[in-house]
C-alpha cells in the first residue's frame, strides 16, 4: 500500500493515508514524498474528502469484544455510499493497463509470485531492466537499495511487480495477483502459509493457476524446476511459453558454482557468469529466475548476469544494522524479513556460508506473520534454527507455547516474554565475533537499535 501511494503522489495525486503502527522504512519514505501518515482508522478522517479511498486487505468489518468496529473509517465510507476500491484494482486501472496513462499504452507486466523471494526477485529483475536502459516502472514489499524507493512509473514500456497470493480486500477474497494480467510471471517457489485465509496447500496452488491462466499465449511463464507444488499447478494448464529454471542443466536456466559466482546454463550451455556480494542458495536461484524472465523482453542472459554483480539487494534483507567493536571480535547485527519456517532456514543458511569459520549466529525472532501466530508451523521451528548457534524467541501475545516448540533445541534455544527480557537474554550470550540475525516481518520493536545500545554498554 506505500508503493501504491508513492505511485500515485507520482502521477500528481494528492495523498494521504492511515495505519496502525507505521514504522521504517515505508513510513520514512511517504514522509519524504510529502504524503501526510494518519495514525489508525478514525472515521474523523472522512474531511479529507478524496474522489476515491484505496482500501488495504488489513481492513475488515471486524468488532471489538465491545461491540465497536475496528476499523470506523470504513463503516464510514460504507455509510457514506462514497467511491471505494482495492489496491490492487486501483493499480490495474490507473497505471498497469490504462491504455491512456503511458505514452506507450499498456505496460508488458513482469509478476513475481512465490512464497519466499518475491521482494528480493522484483528488485533483481527491475535492477536488471534498469541496467539495459528500459526504464522500468515497479512495485515492491520492500525498498531496494539501488533504487531507494519502493516504487516508481518508470517511462519504459515494462512494469515489475511483487505477485502476492495474500487476498485482495475483505470485499474481494480473490489474490492480489489475478488483477496484474501479466505478459511474464515468475513462480518462484510454492509452500503453504498464510493459514488465516488458505485451508490448505492445494488451495493456494488453485489461486497460483488463476495467475497463470492471465498469461497470454504469447507470453513467459519462468518456473521453478524444483517444485513439486508448481509442477501440479502447471498440470492444472499451461497456456504460454513455459521457462524452467534451478533443475537439471538440460533443460531451461540452472546454476553451476557457488551462490557468490557461478556460471548460468541455459539448456546445459554456458551463457552467462554471475559474481555479486550476495549469499545464499536461494538468491541464486533468484537470479537465475530474473535473468529468465529479462529475457523474454530482450535482455540477454549475459547483460542480466553483469547487472546484478552491481546488484544491492532489499533493506531488511540481511542488512546490517551495525556493529560493536569488542576485542576478539566485533559484534554484528543484522536485520532480516524472514518470518515463514523456510526463510528463517535460508535466511540463517546463507549467513552461515558468508561467516568464518567459528563464528557463531544468534538467531533472534518473533513469530509474528498471521500464520505463525495461529500456530500452524510450530513443529517447523527446530528445524528453521538448526544452523544457529542459539536461538531467542519473543514469545509475547502467542496463544502457543513456544518453549514447547521449541524444546528440541535444549539450552541453545531461549524464550522471552517481553522485549526486556530477550535484550537482556541476548547481551548475556553475545560474545567477540557473533553475528546476531534479528528476524521479523514488522519492527520487532526496535531491537535492533536496541540491542546495539544494550551491547556497547560494559
Amino acid at each position: 500500500m506505500g508503493g501504491l501511494a508513492a505511485l500515485a503522489r507520482e502521477a500528481g495525486h494528492t495523498v494521504t493515508g492511515c495505519d496502525s503502527g507505521v514504522y521504517p522504512p515505508m513510513s520514512d519514505q511517504l514522509r519524504a514524498l510529502g504524503i501526510e501518515l494518519v495514525e489508525g482508522y478514525g472515521a474523523d478522517q472522512m474531511a479529507f474528502a478524496p474522489d476515491v479511498f484505496v482500501v488495504g486487505n488489513v481492513v475488515s468489518r471486524a468488532h471489538d469484544v465491545g461491540g465497536k468496529p475496528k476499523f470506523p473509517l470504513m463503516e464510514a465510507i460504507l455509510d457514506a455510499g462514497v467511491p471505494y476500491t482495492s489496491g490492487p484494482q486501483w493499480l490495474s486501472g490507473h497505471v498497469l493497463h490504462h491504455p491512456t496513462h503511458h505514452p506507450t499504452g499498456p505496460r508488458h507486466v513482469m509478476a513475481v509470485a512465490g512464497t519466499h523471494g518475491k521482494t528480493t526477485t522484483t528488485a533483481m529483475l527491475a535492477w536488471i531492466l534498469e541496467c539495459a536502459g528500459l526504464q522500468p516502472g515497479f512495485l515492491v514489499g520492500g525498498v531496494p537499495l539501488n533504487f531507494g524507493v519502493s516504487a516508481r512509473l518508470g517511462a519504459g514500456n515494462t512494469f515489475v511487480i511483487e505477485a502476492d497470493e495474500y487476498d485482495t480486500a475483505f470485499f474481494d477474497k480473490r489474490s492480489k495477483f489475478v488483477h496484474y494480467r501479466p505478459r511474464t510471471a515468475i513462480l518462484n517457489n510454492l509452500e503453504f502459509d498464510h493459514a488465516d485465509i488458505f485451508d490448505n496447500l492445494a488451495a493456494i496452488e488453485r489461486q497460483f493457476h488463476h495467475l497463470v491462466r492471465t498469461v497470454p499465449a504469447a507470453g513467459r511463464v519462468v518456473v521453478n524446476a524444483g517444485e513439486d507444488s508448481l509442477a501440479r499447478v502447471l498440470a492444472q494448464g499451461c497456456w504460454s511459453e513455459r521457462v524452467l529454471f534451478g533443475g537439471e542443466a538440460a533443460e531451461g536456466f540452472s546454476a553451476q558454482g557457488e551462490p557468490a559466482a557461478f556460471d548460468v546454463l541455459r539448456d546445459g550451455r554456458q551463457v552467462a557468469r554471475v559474481e555479486w556480494a550476495i549469499s545464499g542458495v536461494h538468491n541464486q536461484l533468484n537470479a537465475l529466475a530474473a535473468i529468465a524472465a529479462a529475457e523474454h523482453v530482450g535482455v540477454t542472459p549475459q547483460a542480466a548476469a553483469e547487472a546484478l554483480r552491481s546488484f544491492e539487494n532489499v533493506r531488511r534483507r540481511m542488512e546490517v544494522r551495525g556493529t560493536v567493536a569488542r576485542a576478539g571480535g566485533n559484534i554484528t547485527v543484522y536485520d532480516d524479513f524472514a518470518h515463514h519456517p523456510t526463510a528463517i532456514h535460508t535466511t540463517i543458511d546463507g549467513l552461515r556460508r558468508q561467516i568464518k569459520a567459528g563464528e557463531r549466529i544468534l538467531a533472534i525472532f518473533e513469530p509474528r506473520s498471521n500464520t505463525m501466530k495461529l500456530g500452524t508451523m510450530t513443529a517447523q521451528l527446530p528445524w528453521s534454527l538448526e544452523q544457529a548457534d542459539l536461538a531467542f524467541c519473543h514469545a509475547g501475545g502467542l496463544d502457543w507455547d513456544a518453549r514447547a516448540a521449541l524444546a528440541p533445541m535444549g539450552a541453545r534455544a531461549q524464550v522471552a516474554d517481553s522485549m526486556d527480557a530477550l535484550v537482556a537474554q541476548v547481551q548475556a550470550a553475545a560474545r567477540p565475533g557473533d553475528h546476531l540475525l534479528c528476524m521479523s516481518n514488522g519492527g520487532f520493536g526496535g531491537i535492533h537499535a536496541r540491542l546495539l545500545e544494550a551491547l556497547q554498554g560494559p
